[in-house]
């Protein structure tokens, strides 16, 4: 048997595992950690490994799992704006997926301007050697695994004989689990965490709707026309894309899920089904006040307006065109809570339902008004958003 060429046994053996049917059900990490295992027992002393993957999120660019050596494997994301750094650019990753080829190089030789600042990261944290290949799908796009040893020399050329030769098996082992997990990212995006986990496990038939209880919260950008009129297009949306995002991550945040942007109004909602309606509405209120306290809002006015009780949950639409969102009585009051917002000049109110569950300190009565779709004036509370705390 040559040097360079490992036992067939423990190829196949690898190889083997990699594609059983267990793998195809089985998670990033559990792959790339059993893969990293496997290799460490056939006698490569591997330090870590790295296998990113591209997908099509408007969100991020990449993610990927890390094995480490005594760390076990985790998972990662790569902000979209990454790809145009200096991270990225003239990298190893860059240089397989542009040219689909296998890039190998000592981490114990490197020289200044002329190898890439991550080969120098990797060297002080040990690392001797490098290896990076492409991992290719089939519908033909090109991910990268990356491996390193910090065996004095590096790794040799069997063992990369060996790791080049798995690219297939990899492959066929993570394609399944990356398109699950770019589907699920991608179905958050558009639609929020439990929305998304709702789909995922099979609820996207029309009419499959749960009533649940829930503290659902509105926000409105105020005078949105005028500075529609005001700003150019381009401006409008970058305006816009601020507001959104600082509601978002405030939503988010305290684990409640955007349903909906309609024009410049985000719908959330908050579910009571866990914890209760005091732990939703508090949850709500803090995102309230976490929102209106951020820099980015500043020049944005914005209401918002909360109420809890019923709502209808899940799939509504015609035969071909669904949305998943939320509707029914709870949701029509709320509509008219945000519009008292704006006619009292408030920014945040909530109902009576929520002002009940709230602590006294934290809300403010304003009295009985008008609300358009009901005969008898309705109570209407103020948020007293300095008053809210996290816990």
């Amino acid at each position: 048997m040559a040097e360079t060429e490992y036992p067939a046994a423990v190829q196949a053996e690898i190889a083997f595992w990699l594609i059983g049917p267990a793998r195809q059900r089985g998670t990033p990490e559990e792959i790339v950690g059993g893969l990293a295992e496997r290799l460490v027992d056939a006698g490569i002393p591997l330090r870590r490994v790295r296998i990113g993957q591209s997908v099509a999120n408007p969100l991020i660019s990449a993610w990927g799992v890390i094995w480490t050596s005594g760390g076990g494997a985790e998972r990662y994301t790569v902000p979209r704006g990454m790809l145009a750094t200096g991270s990225y650019k003239g990298s190893p990753f860059e240089h397989v997926v542009v040219t689909r080829t296998s890039f190998h190089h000592s981490l114990e030789r490197l020289v200044e301007e002329r190898d890439h600042p991550v080969l120098f990261e990797l060297a002080a944290a040990g690392s001797t050697d490098y290896l990076a290949l492409p991992i290719e799908y089939g519908d033909g796009s090109v991910q990268v695994g990356a491996f390193t040893t910090d065996r004095p020399g590096g790794f040799s050329e069997r063992e990369v004989a060996l790791i080049e030769a798995l690219a297939p098996a990899i492959a066929a082992a993570l394609e399944p689990a990356a398109m699950r997990h770019s589907m699920a990212s991608l179905l958050e995006v558009y639609l929020g965490a439990g929305p998304a986990d709702r789909i995922g496990k099979g609820a996207f038939r029309r009419g499959q709707t749960t009533e649940i209880e829930a503290t659902v919260l509105v926000t409105d950008l105020r005078d949105f026309t005028g500075l529609s009129e005001r700003l150019p297009p381009g401006d409008l949306l970058e305006s816009l894309g601020g507001y959104f995002e600082v509601v978002v991550d405030a939503v988010r945040s305290e684990g409640g899920d955007v349903l909906k942007f309609v024009g410049d109004g985000v719908l959330s909602v908050f579910s009571a089904e866990e914890h209760g309606r005091d732990d939703a509405c508090m949850r709500a209120a803090r995102s309230i006040t976490h929102a209106f306290g951020q820099p980015a809002v500043s020049g944005k006015p914005f209401v918002a307006a909360m109420h809890v009780g019923p709502v209808v949950y899940g799939n509504i639409g015609s035969l071909d065109r669904l949305d998943f969102t939320v509707v029914g009585p709870t949701v029509n009051y709320l509509s008219r809570l945000e519009s008292a917002a704006k006619l009292l000049d408030k920014k945040a109110v909530c109902s009576k339902e929520v002002a009940s569950v709230l602590p006294s300190g934290m809300i403010r009565d304003l009295g009985l008004h008008t609300l358009k779709g009901f005969a008898d004036p309705q109570a209407v509370f103020e948020l007293k958003l300095s008053e809210i705390r996290n816990p």
